[in-house]
């Protein structure tokens, strides 16, 4: 008798987990059509793409997977987790955003010491670039990118990760062969009417780099106000076979987004 109530609770579990993730899909599925960028931003609502994060943790804490996401880590708590997801209808890029509330580029916690590195976590990510978890793509190509306030559609942070358009790429290597390393200089001309200063970092990661803190340090004795800002990050080669990046910031760039960078379509290689 203890056996067959036991065998009856355990299968009205299985069905009450089977019947939540029914739920949490299509949750997910409205979440991620309301993300989707062909919607008019009236229509999308600035907090799609937090229930897209929402939906993708507790898919996590039921079943340990990530739908409708990629990935989810929290090995180090939600206050230090993000995850990693495609945009709908993208076949190139690819997303990650904090599994905390963080509205974006102006929360002055992101330029912390102890805050989380979300743009190292977004370099780890690129192995998501073509589709499947793989070895990472190359380094020199890769960008990862956030857009100012006034620029953004969403109202959570997102890291655009993805590869430079070929007129971005010649101009940052160009800039990365000839400039002084940990210095801001003038790039030289505009990219998707955002004009960028640009510095160059001589290392193989992110590891002990926070954009979010260097960029508002472009512009020395100016008051910058951090919601204007627009970051891009990218891995460049350096002389003598050295791996690098330069670490882009544009301020003031009006409602110019930063997807122009991007490549997108189906060259998916950064090369």
């Amino acid at each position: 008798m203890n056996i067959r109530r036991r065998g009856a609770r355990s299968h009205a579990s299985r069905i009450a987990r089977l019947a939540a993730s029914g739920r949490i899909a299509l949750l997910c599925i409205g979440a991620l059509a309301a993300f989707a960028p062909e919607a008019a931003p009236a229509a999308v609502g600035r907090g799609a793409l937090w229930k897209v994060v929402e939906a993708c943790l507790v898919t996590h804490a039921l079943t340990g997977g990530a739908f409708p996401c990629l990935e989810v880590n929290v090995s180090g708590g939600r206050e230090r987790g993000y995850v990693v997801l495609r945009p709908p209808l993208s076949a190139s890029d690819l997303i990650l955003a904090p599994t905390r509330r963080v509205a974006g580029v102006e929360d002055a916690s992101l330029a912390a010491p102890e805050a989380p590195n979300y743009f190292e976590d977004a370099w780890r990510a690129r192995k998501f670039l073509n589709g499947a978890p793989r070895e990472p793509l190359p380094h020199d190509g890769v960008v990862l990118a956030v857009n100012s306030t006034p620029s953004r559609t969403q109202d959570q942070l997102h890291i655009h990760i993805g590869c430079l358009s070929p007129r971005a790429r010649r101009t940052v290597e160009a800039f990365a062969a000839a400039a002084p390393a940990d210095q801001w200089l003038e790039l030289g001309r505009p990219f998707h009417g955002l004009e960028f200063r640009a510095r160059l970092l001589v290392q193989d990661s992110l590891v002990g780099v926070n954009p979010f803190r260097l960029a508002a340090e472009a512009w020395p004795g100016a008051s910058v106000d951090r919601s204007l800002l627009t970051i891009a990050v990218a891995g460049v080669p350096l002389p003598r076979g050295r791996e690098g990046f330069v670490l882009l910031a544009s301020w003031r760039g009006g409602r110019h987004s930063v997807e122009g960078l991007l490549l997108g379509g189906s060259d998916l290689d950064c090369r």
